[in-house]
């Protein structure tokens, strides 16, 4: 059994690292256990309180499903119970594969749209699942790796949808609803099991956020558009904010600048690393029933409000580190390949990261990556020059890493240096990080687009630079 040392502990052994004295603890422990004792018995309080309270919300309100689904399309999903029976109602037996989809919906999208909607001189957002998936998600909830895993999968992805023929993912809902969309993510996935699914109206992704309180996040520059004909206006500055509903709406959705739709999955991932680092916590999972009380009417799934504390709990258990952001590997289409604009999925990129994040049999031998192979992209986030990134190219050259640029600077000012596995490359992130003897791994998809991993440079590396020249020297 080979056992990874995180990255957010020490690398005492890195070539790079500084050496540090022995600390003694002193010998209290029998307090501190006590204390997280009841700290965790607090947390299992809160959880179950919160339990109670969602299933009276289940007996007085409206069922989640709004969706009327055949016995064919019920198939689609894996049916068998996810959560234990009785008292352990509120915990999760086995791993789920969860499809979320973001709808956004206008009147044209609708074969009756409602009153109000009709004599505008603009496209309203509508309060339905009938229109195209505007983002598209597959979640495992996965107990027995103790991980939470999200692969975000572009809505231009162009794919086989059965009985329509080629088309943009994002067409499936409309053809045929969350089945036809569930077994169209399976097919293109490799034969991933989906066990259910949540669709999300636009309207009450706004609503959410307000519900939650807001987000803290770093709006990675300045936001300007304006489209007349939906009513959309963005206008955001760039820095760390905290955003309302609206203008998280107005993140999300500004697709307007040179990476399209990769940018706003980049931006979705950021806003949802913020939302479980703020707000993933025994006391917000406290206010759950008057969270699904304001969103309930946006949202259409065929979890039970039990499964869904089953989930929420795990969520709250679950190791920040153990919660990894993917995106589905491939490229943009060039303007001379089709008349539309693609994302083409890699065939062989979506055979390795489903058998390393999803457990899915591949015909690829999994093996370590050679540091030789690997894109690595740098993205500086302290305003200094380029020169003084030489020694940390250096660093990572003599460890024997020879695909290594300078990628467009990271604007977010970071305190410690992110190094981001883009591809889904937890392990070699880690193998990075410990050469540096520095940084924060993070498996998401927030890097440089054409990178393996991308390391995107702190204020630490500003107090290691002196440490690796000298270690260069020698």
């Amino acid at each position: 059994m080979t056992i990874q040392r995180s990255s957010a502990e020490e690398n005492q052994s890195g070539k790079f690292s500084k050496s540090k004295k022995k600390i003694s603890l002193p010998h209290n422990s029998k307090s501190g256990r006590w204390l997280w004792f009841w700290v965790g018995m607090s947390g299992i309080a809160m959880v179950s309180a919160t339990a109670g309270a969602l299933l009276a919300v289940s007996l007085t309100s409206t069922p989640l499903q709004q969706a009327q689904l055949s016995p064919q399309d019920e198939a689609v999903f894996d049916g068998d119970r996810i959560s234990g029976g009785v008292l352990r109602f509120s915990e999760l037996t086995r791993p789920v594969n969860l499809l979320v989809m973001g709808m956004s919906v206008l009147p044209p999208d609708v074969q009756s749209p409602p009153e109000e909607t009709k004599n505008l001189k603009y496209l309203p957002q509508v309060n339905s699942f009938d229109g195209l998936a505007d983002v598209m998600l597959l979640v495992k909830f996965d107990p027995e790796t103790k991980k939470i895993v999200m692969l975000s999968i572009p809505r231009d992805t162009r794919t086989e949808i059965e009985g329509y023929g080629i088309k943009k993912i994002n067409a499936a809902n409309i053809e045929g609803g969350p089945a036809l969309t569930a077994r169209t993510v399976s097919n293109l996935l490799g034969g991933a099991g989906i066990d259910r699914y949540v669709r999300i109206n636009v309207l009450g992704v706004g609503k959410l956020i307000d519900a939650l309180g807001g987000v803290t996040v770093y709006v990675p520059k300045d936001m300007k558009y304006q489209d007349d004909s939906q009513h959309l206006y963005i206008n955001l500055k760039a820095g760390k904010q905290h955003l309302n509903g609206e203008q998280t709406l107005q993140l999300l959705r500004f697709r307007h600048d040179e990476l399209g739709d990769i940018g706003r999955i980049q931006r979705q991932q950021m806003v949802m690393r913020a939302l479980m680092d703020q707000t993933l916590n025994p006391a917000t999972v406290a206010q759950l029933p008057k969270v699904l009380d304001v969103v309930k009417d946006h949202i259409d799934t065929n979890l039970t409000v039990e499964e869904l504390v089953a989930l929420m709990g795990f969520g709250v258990r679950t190791n920040r580190s153990n919660m990894q952001m993917l995106m589905l590997p491939g490229r943009f289409s060039e303007k001379s390949e089709y008349d539309a604009s693609y994302w083409l999925p890699s065939k062989n990129g979506i055979a390795k990261l489903m058998a390393q994040h999803f457990g899915l049999e591949s015909d690829q031998e999994q093996q370590m990556s050679d540091p030789g192979s690997l894109r690595v992209a740098i993205q500086d986030s302290t305003g200094g020059d380029r020169s003084n990134l030489r020694p940390l190219i250096r660093a990572l050259e003599k460890s024997g890493y020879r695909n290594i640029y300078v990628a467009k600077a990271w604007g977010e000012p970071l305190e410690v240096t992110h190094i981001v596995a883009q591809q889904g490359d937890g392990e070699s992130a880690e193998s990075i990080r410990n050469t540096l003897g520095f940084g924060e791994v993070r498996v998401e998809s927030t890097g440089n687009i054409g990178s393996d991993i991308s390391i995107q440079v702190g204020q630490d590396w500003l107090q290691q630079k002196s440490i690796l020249e000298e270690l260069l020297t020698k």
